[in-house]
């Protein structure tokens, strides 16, 4: 049997659908890869916000799984909704890379810092409210569209930097634009960042998903993303909505970093919470945000 593996596009999508392959051939499992193109990729004039968060990257993939079309889908665990539908699940989560937003930049003195005449590009609500907190005077512009897009735009002068995920940034070999490594105690990356997740329908072959989960789980990464996750889905969160979360393993145990930001970064509640249960200690902490002040963030944000 030859696995079908399906992937968006983008030539980051596709690093990590032969990143999987690979994995795959060394486990003596052969794939072959189909492109799939998704609402997030086809809609560039909009924001991410504006389209409808919840699926945007994922939702044909997901459809194809379905119909068993495609054997596994490969995600960037980032986009992948809180909440899946009954047929599918995930049965691996890649290891995970240095979970850092980097700032990006083709003038290697650019220093950021809170000057009106700085133009940002970002396409995360979560990255602008952050800049919003603590750089409050520059100026953020939207930046839609692959990685080629956006160095593309960043090179025609659109702006003068931009935020993205470490991990992005270094599949592609464009480590030598970074200009600084955001601190992980102040912009806290979102729920996933830095891992490949991969996602089957619930009635795949038994020995079949146990060979792929066997090739390229990580367990210490599945137990920290499973954390994520659980905070995510009980705050009912999407990319719209500028959630955070970070999971480490401290002394045998999870622990996890978290909260939510309004969007004019006025507002911000952030918690952590320790336990030995993935999926328990996720609950825990965004129950424990939701508590102190974090409810009240979320139905304002429902709002636009």
């Amino acid at each position: 049997m030859i696995l079908k593996i399906g992937t968006r596009g983008s030539k980051l999508a596709l690093w990590q659908a032969y990143f999987v392959q690979d994995l795959l051939l060394k486990s003596g499992i052969e794939s072959q890869i189909e492109i799939i193109e998704t609402k997030g990729d086809k809609i560039l004039e909009v924001t991410l916000s504006k389209i409808g968060s919840k699926g945007v990257f994922t939702e044909e993939l997901e459809q194809k799984l379905i119909s068993s079309e495609i054997d596994i889908a490969v995600h960037s665990a980032k986009d992948l909704p809180s909440h899946l539908p009954n047929e599918l699940e995930i049965i691996a989560f890649t290891k995970r890379e240095i979970a850092n937003d980097v700032i990006v930049s083709f003038d290697s003195n650019f220093i950021l810092k809170n000057d009106s005449s700085i133009t940002i590009g970002s396409s995360s609500t979560r990255r602008v409210a952050f800049l919003r907190k603590y750089y409050s005077n520059i100026k953020i512009i939207d930046m839609r569209g692959n990685l080629q897009t956006r160095f593309q735009k960043l090179k025609s002068g659109d702006c003068d930097a931009m935020l993205l995920a470490f991990a992005g940034v270094h599949r592609l070999n464009l480590e030598e634009y970074i200009v600084a490594h955001l601190p992980l105690n102040q912009f806290i990356p979102p729920v996933g960042q830095g891992s490949v997740a991969i996602e089957c329908a619930k009635n795949l072959d038994f020995n079949l998903k146990k060979l792929i989960k066997n090739a390229l789980n990580d367990l210490e990464t599945e137990q920290c993303l499973l954390a994520e996750r659980s905070f995510l889905a009980e705050m009912n969160g999407g990319c719209s909505i500028p959630t955070f979360a970070y999971a480490q393993f401290l002394n045998q145990k999870i622990e996890i970093n978290g909260g939510i930001i309004s969007l004019d970064g006025t507002q911000k509640v952030e918690l952590n919470q320790i336990g030995s249960d993935a999926i328990q200690v996720g609950k825990e902490l965004a129950t424990k945000v939701l508590r102190a002040g974090g409810d009240a963030i979320l139905k304002e944000i429902k709002r636009y």
